[in-house]
């Protein structure tokens, strides 16, 4: 190859290096601007709400009792159906009645026996020790047939309605129950509440109870407790609520709303489309600016207000006021991303 073929070579070789620079450079530099989302944000302000909290739960009787005597053998006699109401002190089954006539027997014989050695010890022609024996075998005896006249006649602890029948007369009763009886007179129901609300959630506070079966009519409860502890996982604690229900319009099972006002509160009020779901689930995030990038904090949902929402970090003291939450431009941010903060921040 000649000299000149050998500079046009050259020559060449470095117009393609350099072309290949410059690409790899405006490559660099469409991933860096890629890189880098325009968000508006807005700085977070506590504001003043009248707070009321409303919350989901479904209705259970107020007692629920599984009837299953104590002892085992044929079942003689079910003296209610399903749907049978009851008072209490009536009588529900009838259990076989061997077990109970032999220690009725024995307890005669006893008694019998208890009266002739108290005779004998007024006398002082049987010793203390005698009697102390027999009074006790007594004892032990009038308690046995109490507990088997208990449970071979068994009767109704509260007024209520029979919600399930698992046997028929004559079959073997093998433990599980023969009935189960259900207080509607009077209804239950917990409800879990965001652990920010903890100290504002008092025992005897009035709350109203909403069912779609019944969109105008509200039903008066009462919190009856207020459960101490909160749930790690969930951070929320439990309350009970204390439902009188003498028409008994609404039954156990049932799903129904309530709403529990706790007046004023300061809290945090954001526009509605700032908050994102998480696909498949229903956990609810924000996106707030820190330093440049995009940082990710789960919340909880709070109040309505039309077109805006209370919100409430999972995590305690996440949100705080000052913090600049991202408002347009949240739906492309992952964690960590680079933001490039444009005009329309408040």
């Amino acid at each position: 190859m000649n000299r000149i073929s050998r500079i046009f070579v050259l020559l060449m070789a470095m117009t393609l290096v350099a072309a290949c620079g410059g690409k790899k450079e405006e490559h660099q530099a469409t991933t860096t601007k890629k890189e880098t989302e325009k968000v508006k944000v807005q700085t977070l302000e506590k504001e003043r709400i009248a707070k009321q909290l409303e919350l989901s739960t479904t209705l259970e009787g107020y007692e629920t009792m599984n009837i299953s005597p104590s002892i085992t053998g044929h079942i003689e006699h079910i003296y209610v159906q399903v749907g049978s109401r009851v008072q209490k002190g009536s009588m529900l089954v009838r259990m076989d009645q061997t077990q109970l006539n032999t220690t009725r027997i024995n307890l005669n014989s006893t008694k019998t026996e208890l009266d002739r050695i108290t005779a004998l010890k007024a006398s002082g022609s049987v010793s203390e020790q005698v009697y102390d024996q027999t009074k006790a075998g007594y004892d032990q005896l009038v308690e046995t047939e109490r507990f088997q006249n208990e449970n071979t006649f068994v009767k109704a602890q509260f007024a209520g309605v029979i919600s399930a029948k698992n046997y028929e007369d004559g079959e073997m009763y093998t433990g599980a129950p023969i009935l189960t009886l259900t207080q509607i007179s009077r209804l239950k129901a917990i409800i879990n509440i965001p652990e920010t609300y903890f100290p504002l959630v008092k025992q005897g506070m009035k709350v109203d109870v909403y069912s779609d079966i019944y969109p105008d009519k509200s039903f008066p409860a009462t919190i009856e407790i207020v459960y101490p502890t909160i749930d790690p996982t969930s951070h929320t604690f439990q309350a009970k609520l204390n439902i009188p229900n003498s028409g008994e319009k609404i039954r156990p099972g049932m799903f129904v709303r309530t709403t529990v006002s706790l007046g004023e509160i300061d809290a945090i009020v954001v526009p509605y489309q700032s908050v994102l779901k998480l696909t498949g689930s229903n956990d609810r995030y924000v996106f707030t600016n820190q330093e440049g990038t995009a940082h990710r904090v789960a919340v909880t949902l709070g109040q309505r207000f039309d077109d805006r929402i209370e919100i409430i970090p999972v995590t305690p003291g996440e949100l705080k006021e000052g913090d600049q939450l991202v408002v347009t431009g949240q739906a492309r941010l992952v964690e960590g991303a680079k933001l490039e903060i444009v005009k329309g921040e408040n």
